[in-house]
């Protein structure tokens, strides 16, 4: 949890990167972002509103509510807790401008529970990623390191690789990590915990502009339970200024 006097007390070095031009369209795609937790989306939050900017079709998939972690709140663990989270999810989809956001309503902090889970059991978490995966052309999800080691984030990651790596090539969707390139970290004892990847496999890159840092500034405000509102004023422009510096970056999971 980032506090008031570190997001605020920040200077950075800003590393230079080179943002791949977005690739223009030729039709809308359909692109999921499959996540552990509502506010799982803000690492990736430019790169969504820039992709449902393009006119792409996106869906943001939580596989919990959060029901266990009330942040800043004081708000208890439990059903209180997950419809509060659930509408901050709803209100960060419409500022970036997802078509859709659900929630696969599995308990928050026991997504491990899901490890020895198959598509083939329909009450599965592996089932109901795999609902969401298919017809996808492109799925974003946290990387194996699961941002910071979260059993949640990492469990949410295999489970869409699982699902993924198991349908026929034709149907395939391109399966990307969300990834920190070394060295980009900002300075914040909080962050440094976070996992990072080395640039050469981040292969892949998402740009944004003015407009989609402005959104991703908005979607962080809907979650005020989990983050004070200096964190929230500040958080977007934090990683703009540091981890993404024009463009999400991501790799690929196959």
């Amino acid at each position: 949890m980032l506090n008031r006097s570190t997001v605020l007390a920040v200077t950075a070095s800003l590393l230079a990167t080179t943002p791949l031009a977005a690739q223009p369209d030729t039709s809308p795609r359909r692109i999921v972002a499959i996540l552990a937790h509502p506010d799982d989306e803000l690492p990736l939050a430019p790169a969504l509103a820039a992709l449902a900017r393009q006119g792409d079709f996106v869906t943001i998939i939580h596989a919990t509510p959060g029901d266990a972690g009330p942040g800043v709140s004081g708000l208890a663990p439990g059903l209180q807790l997950a419809e509060t989270r659930r509408a901050e999810a709803e209100c960060a989809a419409a500022a970036l401008g997802a078509a859709v956001v659900g929630n696969l309503g599995f308990g928050d902090g026991l997504l491990s529970d899901q490890a020895r889970a198959s598509a083939r059991q329909p009450e599965s978490l592996a089932a109901a990623v795999a609902e969401h995966v298919a017809g996808a052309d492109l799925v974003l999800s946290w990387g194996p390191d699961g941002g910071y080691g979260h059993a949640d984030h990492r469990m949410i990651s295999a489970i869409t690789a699982q699902v993924t790596q198991a349908m026929p090539v034709e149907d395939r969707p391109v399966l990307l990590y969300f990834g920190i390139a070394t060295g980009t970290l900002p300075p914040i004892a909080e962050l440094q915990d976070w996992a990072e990847t080395d640039p050469v496999l981040l292969t892949e890159q998402i740009a944004y502009v003015a407009e989609d840092l402005a959104a991703a500034r908005a979607a962080t405000q809907c979650h005020a339970t989990q983050f004070a509102p200096d964190v929230r004023a500040a958080l977007a422009d934090l990683f703009d200024q540091t981890i993404w510096r024009g463009a999400v970056h991501f790799r690929r999971a196959f």
